[in-house]
């Protein structure tokens, strides 16, 4: 079986005003420090993101989703609660409701990026969502990159979470996804082909003098032997962020399996899925996405019931086929985070009210009371989880 592992990327934000605070360093010094807040079962990695109103929690490689679905809830809970020995709170927002002007971390690689990028990395206020899938070698991987290259739209609308950007609604359900896209390497690939050809673009791209390591929707990790898939805004609500790492994981095993039985993969160009990309970000679950087969319009329920389609015999042989199922149907019936932040707005009036709804359910201390009693996770039986929400 695979192992997954997850990156997810908060804001820091005041809990009274909800504007994100500059308190990244300060977080990290604390643990450096011990004050280690709530020690979790697992031990999440923390580090510092190109702004310091941002705080990434990182998991270690699991095998079994219960056991990630476990240090992901244990992740958040961790990071809350150092930022709250620093005044502060964790919210799973991909963007920032309120206003603000970024504060950039002061490190090497970051102060190369504010040089070279400017306004691109100084207003660069995004938090995402990447998960990492294991591969046998790069020549899976690559041939893993080019078969899932249609179906990553579909994951953008279903964590859609950033509707609102420098204190407006922006029309989009994700709009992290348009500013992300202003990087110079950013977004869908052509397919490579082969390891050789993946490798030479990279090194191209490298002598350019642009950019180092791309940002393209789905890569082969530079650091472990793992497919990173990039295209999700981090998700409101943790069940969504396991249900996303479940099905991932069901398409990196799909699409080794057509690599493995010489199944061509689909030869679509870049350009066209770059709009599929753009109508995931502009309406999430709530208009016409691009059909991941036929690439013309088709509605979000019939795009994701052909994504849960074509994925089920590889979710069935991990045992995550029921908890994906309940899952899909859950956002469907609850709406994404977009969604969701869009019903608090009109709920209280302000956005601080987004952002301290946001905050509860990021920890799942608020749930809207329909679904109050909700599991937070429930999988086949023999690997159920059920924390009470």
């Amino acid at each position: 079986m695979r192992t997954f592992g997850v990156e997810e990327e908060f804001l820091i934000v005041d809990p009274d005003r909800g504007s994100p605070v500059p308190l990244a360093g300060d977080i990290l010094r604390l643990e450096n420090a011990g004050c280690q807040g709530t020690v979790p079962p697992f031990r999440p990695t923390l580090a510092v993101e190109l702004q310091q109103e941002q705080l990434e929690v990182i998991t270690s490689p699991h095998s079994s989703l219960t056991a990630l679905a476990a240090e992901i809830r244990a992740g958040r809970t961790y990071a809350d609660s150092l930022a709250r020995k620093s005044g502060a709170r964790i919210a799973a927002l991909a963007t920032s409701p309120l206003a603000v002007t970024p504060h950039a971390s002061n490190t090497e690689r970051y102060d190369a990026l504010l040089e070279k990028f400017a306004l691109t990395a100084r207003e660069q206020l995004t938090c995402g969502y990447h998960v990492h899938v294991s591969v046998d070698s790069d020549e899976e991987g690559v041939a893993v990159l080019d078969r899932i290259r249609s179906w990553l739209p579909a994951l953008t609308a279903l964590s859609s979470n950033s509707p609102f950007w420098n204190g407006t609604d922006s029309g989009y359900a994700s709009f992290r996804t348009q500013a992300w896209n202003r990087w110079s390497s950013a977004g869908p690939t052509e397919v490579f082909g082969s390891a050789q050809a993946y490798h030479s673009l990279v090194a191209e791209l490298s002598g350019t003098g642009v950019v180092m390591n791309p940002d393209f929707d789905a890569r082969l990790s530079a650091r472990h032997p793992t497919v990173e898939i990039r295209v999700s805004d981090v998700c409101l609500d943790a069940r969504d962020t396991v249900l996303i790492a479940a099905l991932v994981r069901a398409l990196v095993d799909t699409a080794a399996r057509e690599w493995k039985s010489g199944q061509l993969p689909d030869m679509v160009s870049a350009t066209v899925l770059r709009q599929a990309t753009w109508r995931a970000s502009r309406f999430g679950l709530h208009g016409e996405l691009l059909d991941p087969k036929t690439h013309t319009p088709a509605s979000a329920r019939h795009v994701l019931a052909a994504l849960h389609s074509h994925v089920r015999e590889a979710l069935e042989e991990t045992g995550d086929a029921h908890y994906a199922k309940e899952g899909l149907q859950r956002i469907f019936s609850q709406g994404t985070g977009a969604a969701r932040q869009r019903q608090a707005h009109e709920r209280t009036g302000s956005l601080a009210g987004v952002v301290a709804y946001a905050t509860g359910v990021t920890h799942l201390e608020a749930v809207d009371h329909q679904h109050a009693g909700e599991p937070y996770l429930a999988s086949d039986a023999g690997t159920a989880a059920l924390v009470a929400s």
